[in-house]
């Protein structure tokens, strides 16, 4: 079963991907790497746990996930490319008393396991920011790995 066989089962429809909002690229590949850009969600500000929940923005980090695997179509062509999601690192807009960062990027690892399998487990880092840029909740980079 192809990637895009197994989102079309998942019900799931890839967004367009934005213009960069600045004078940078959404990925760079070097060797078999591919390093994404950070993304957040559309349309939303604040701050998680002073406004936002954690299941609110767990789904803002699915969200940025699904813009993430839309770059990764847009650069390789095809899913299929994709080797292995290598690294993830997830920044949650919070203040200094929230502790639940994981909880929120899970949003984002478990689509990855749900689109790429094994594959798409990772290495993760997951941290809390005192602002992130326009006020949103979550910014989410990654590392894949490719054919």
């Amino acid at each position: 079963m192809t990637i895009d066989e197994r989102l079309n089962g998942l019900g799931i429809e890839l967004p367009r991907v934005p213009a960069p909002m600045g004078n940078y690229v959404h990925a760079v590949r070097t060797g078999n790497l591919l390093f994404l850009a950070g993304k957040g969600p559309g349309g939303v500000t604040g701050k998680v746990g002073a406004g936002i929940t954690v299941e609110e923005a767990y789904h803002h980090a699915r969200e940025v996930g699904l813009v993430l695997i839309a770059v990764m179509r847009q650069e390789l062509g095809s899913l299929d490319r994709v080797n292995r999601v290598v690294k993830v690192l997830g920044m949650v807009n919070a203040g200094p008393e929230f502790t639940q960062q994981p909880a929120v990027i899970n949003g984002c690892s478990d689509l990855f396991v749900e689109v790429f399998g094994e594959k798409g487990r990772h290495a993760r880092s997951a941290v809390g920011m005192g602002s992130l840029p326009g006020g949103i909740p979550v910014e989410i980079e990654a590392i894949v790995e490719t054919d």
